[in-house]
């Protein structure tokens, strides 16, 4: 059986990461991995930050989740594990979400960043793959909760009966 997680490298809105819990709830993605200043769906005192919990509407209760404060440390114990590493980034090495395919036992790790900035190149250097979303417009990227839904989606839509 395929499994696929994600890696959410310093994403800062609380708007984005409850889409993307949502998100990962609604397509099947087993585990979310908090890294760097991403916000968790519970603060210190066990509370859901309530721009999370408005967009999440309830997934961040579902979905497995654990912080991580090293991105690149999870990255080499994520690949000892088996998984691969494919980020959803602009790059001059990136190709479509469209041309991979996951086999029926493949372990897959996505990874996304910062819409601003993207993620660095220390972390782009240790993935097996780049995916990127073609424009077709004038605007050179999707919210990152979004790409991370088409990307999300059509993966876990692969192979299905």
């Amino acid at each position: 059986m395929k499994e696929v997680v994600a890696i959410l490298h310093n994403i800062r809105s609380l708007h984005n990461v409850g889409s993307i819990f949502r998100t990962s709830d609604g397509a099947g993605i087993k585990k979310l991995y908090l890294c760097g200043y991403t916000p968790a769906p519970e603060d210190k005192l066990g509370r859901t930050p309530s721009d999370l919990a408005k967009t999440a509407l309830g997934a961040e209760k579902n979905i497995l989740w654990q912080k991580a404060t090293r991105t690149t440390s999870l990255i080499s114990r994520l690949k000892r594990q088996g998984y691969k590493i494919w980020a959803i980034e602009q790059d001059k090495r990136s190709m479509s979400y469209t041309n991979v395919r996951l086999g029926r036992t493949d372990k897959i790790a996505l990874i996304l960043g910062p819409e601003v900035d993207g993620l660095p190149k220390s972390i782009l250097s240790k993935c097996d793959k780049i995916l990127e979303i073609p424009m077709r417009g004038v605007k050179e990227s999707l919210n990152v909760s979004v790409a991370y839904g088409v990307v999300a989606y059509d993966l876990m839509g692969q192979n299905r009966k």
